[in-house]
């Protein structure tokens, strides 16, 4: 009797943490995309009643996913509560130039390691995202999951840990926010489309500055669209001025 509860017991403190994260996961991947894709704006008050409700679970697994997400994408103020990040100008651009040289490497290391099979995979990246509607109208370039990224498929491809930790694993999450507001400009959804395209033949042909160059050009056209955006309606002189770490 006593072993039969041992095992019970054993059981069960399996599978709570199990359900538990899972919920926190889910949680945490649908607030990584609702702000990228700009449902929040910046500066904006996040109620965890509310999204708990919208996300259909208890505020516990939510209150994780806004844990993890906090100096990424969201910042908990005292006596505030949870808010959207929300960057001055001045660290957007100094985000942008970070991103200019160090995706100008990780496209440079992705041109000299790159398989024929990691070429095949790139370009069946961008068929998929060809397919989008809202790439095909020229509305937005939406890329959805980490998985699904193109910029986050090319660090991986660079081989190199310490940067995919850099960006991947930290800078992304704010970049993400305002690439899709980039891209939300008239016309360029397409063009950065084309830029993608443009990569992918330099780092098929081995040629790492090549590579390089193409990705920098991409990322500068990236930054000059989104300067020429109207600051979304959330910004205020509030804009922290510089990016929080994780």
């Amino acid at each position: 009797m006593a072993q039969r509860e041992r095992k019970k017991d054993r059981a069960m403190s399996m599978l709570k943490p199990i359900a538990t994260a899972s919920l926190a996961e889910i949680a945490f991947s649908r607030l990584v995309e609702a702000i990228s894709a700009g449902e929040f704006e910046p500066g904006q008050r996040l109620s965890e009643a509310d999204l708990a409700r919208r996300f259909g679970i208890s505020r516990g697994p939510l209150r994780e996913a806004l844990q993890r997400l906090e100096g990424r994408l969201v910042t908990r103020r005292a006596r505030v509560g949870v808010h959207v990040i929300e960057l001055s100008e001045q660290a957007i651009r100094e985000l942008f130039m970070i991103r200019e040289a160090l995706e100008g490497m990780a496209a440079r290391q992705a041109a000299e390691n790159a398989r024929t099979s990691d070429i095949a995979a790139l370009r069946s990246l961008l068929s998929r995202h060809a397919k989008d509607p809202a790439l095909k109208a020229g509305a937005a370039y939406r890329q959805g999951t980490l998985d699904n990224d193109f910029h986050a498929t090319i660090v991986r491809l660079a081989g190199n840990r310490r940067l995919e930790d850099m960006l991947v694993d930290n800078l992304y999450y704010q970049l993400r926010l305002y690439r899709y507001r980039s891209s939300a400009k008239s016309g360029r959804a397409l063009v950065a489309f084309d830029e993608h395209v443009a990569i992918v033949d330099a780092i098929e042909s081995g040629d790492p500055a090549a590579a390089e160059d193409a990705m920098r050009v991409h990322i500068h056209n990236a930054h000059v669209s989104l300067a020429q955006q109207p600051r979304p309606k959330g910004t205020t002189a509030r804009a922290q001025n510089s990016v929080p770490s994780t």
